[in-house]
């Protein structure tokens, strides 16, 4: 069997009695030196470090004979070892001794609802993705180089006046709170943070929005999938969390950063073939800390991604391909598809008429649904107001068998 048991920074002395029980009857204990060194003298067991890569030491506690012993910080559930280790040996080998997370004890300082403030971690999330566009989060963070770097992303994304707090060994002797603004932290960060640290961000202007966005929200040349059929193209898209999209044409990035917004964990890679839009897909991605990967031109910048039996190398497996644009670029239709996985979903927008005479020859052979959308906008005619249309634009949509 394995026990997980959370531990704070007050060591033994904020354990449960059931967390000491455990302790004091362990032979082997697994954990990082930090953790090891808040035991005390009346534990007895062989303490062992927690290797690199981090899978083997999941695989090392597998693999045991024998009832294991694993030592984390907090809430193990809490994006820590207690999950990785339930997904890895199943809930029945597992069992989990919380302790107080430090979102719980951070919220706790500052007086905010837990219920109402969202948890990010930098273990596996990079720093730009922590923006908002209002509310407020807990970002666990690495070490205490972080908080810096986390401020100079927040005011690069226009989110400068945002108010910060960086809090250091929680629930321990040293705790420690200091507050600011990204502004401020920007030019003068925090010295000597801790690494054991979180950092609280009321995200500032708060101007969220639930809906698609607006279309002067993204930097663009005219290359940008108005509001309208990015609408219907996320509902065809259908995103689900977790999963993500290849965006083919990106132009500014409009699908993908909407794409990302749309679920927990969505991310996407844009394919682009002008550099100047690459670098402004990059700018609108980071303005709403969309987890979106920039690539070059499409279909040669799929040469990095090789089918196989286990999925697709080199680029993730997409759930989902959206082509805004190059579809009567040889190949390219018929590259989407053949790394598409089975299931996949692939979305196609086109205004003109060579395009559309692509999308018809695929509908007949592959079926799915080909729809045509015709948007108007009320303008003024003299003194009167008429209605003046958009290119209409063709969209086919097929679940790869």
């Amino acid at each position: 069997m394995i026990f997980v048991v959370g531990i704070g920074a007050d060591g033994m002395a904020g354990l449960a009695p059931a967390s000491c029980t455990e302790l004091h009857r362990a032979t082997v204990i697994y954990g990082s030196q930090r953790q090891l060194d808040l035991l005390d003298v009346s534990v007895s067991a062989e303490r062992k470090e927690w290797g690199r890569p981090f899978v083997d030491g999941l695989y090392a506690v597998r693999d045991f004979d024998g009832d294991v012993h694993v030592l984390a910080s907090g809430d193990p559930m809490l994006h820590g070892v207690g999950a990785s280790l339930i997904r890895l040996c199943g809930p029945d080998r597992v069992t989990v001794l919380p302790h107080v997370s430090s979102v719980t004890l951070a919220c706790a300082r500052l007086g905010w609802s837990v219920q109402d403030t969202e948890v990010i971690s930098l273990m596996t999330a990079h720093p730009r993705t922590i923006v908002r566009r209002g509310g407020q989060a807990i970002v666990l963070c690495r070490d205490g180089s972080e908080p810096a770097e986390l401020a100079t992303v927040l005011v690069e994304a226009g989110l400068g006046g945002s108010q910060m707090t960086v809090l250091e060994q929680l629930g321990g002797p040293a705790e420690r709170l200091r507050d600011g603004t990204a502004q401020d932290w920007s030019v003068a960060p925090p010295l000597s943070v801790d690494d054991l640290n979180v950092v609280a961000v009321r995200y500032l202007p708060d101007d969220r929005l639930l809906s698609v966005l607006p279309d002067d929200a993204f930097a663009h040349d005219g290359q940008l999938t108005k509001q309208s059929m990015r609408a219907v193209t996320l509902a065809a898209l259908a995103p689900r969390p977790g999963e993500l999209l290849w965006d083919v044409g990106s132009g500014s990035g409009s699908i993908a950063v909407e794409w990302c917004r749309s679920g927990s964990d969505c991310a996407a890679v844009a394919f682009e073939r002008d550099e100047q839009r690459r670098a402004r897909i990059a700018s609108n991605a980071m303005r709403f800390g969309a987890n979106v990967e920039v690539r070059g031109a499409a279909p040669e910048a799929f040469a990095e991604a090789v089918l196989t039996d286990g999925g697709v190398t080199g680029v993730q497996t997409p759930a989902a391909v959206f082509i805004g644009g190059g579809l009567t670029t040889p190949g390219l239709l018929d590259s989407c598809l053949q790394r598409l996985p089975s299931g996949g979903r692939l979305v196609a927008n086109t205004v003109t008429a060579e395009s559309e005479v692509v999308l018809l020859q695929y509908y007949s052979k592959l079926g799915g649904q080909l729809r045509r959308f015709q948007h108007y906008r009320g303008e003024a005619v003299g003194g009167f107001t008429g209605w003046r249309p958009a290119m209409p634009v063709t969209q086919w949509s097929v679940r790869k068998p």
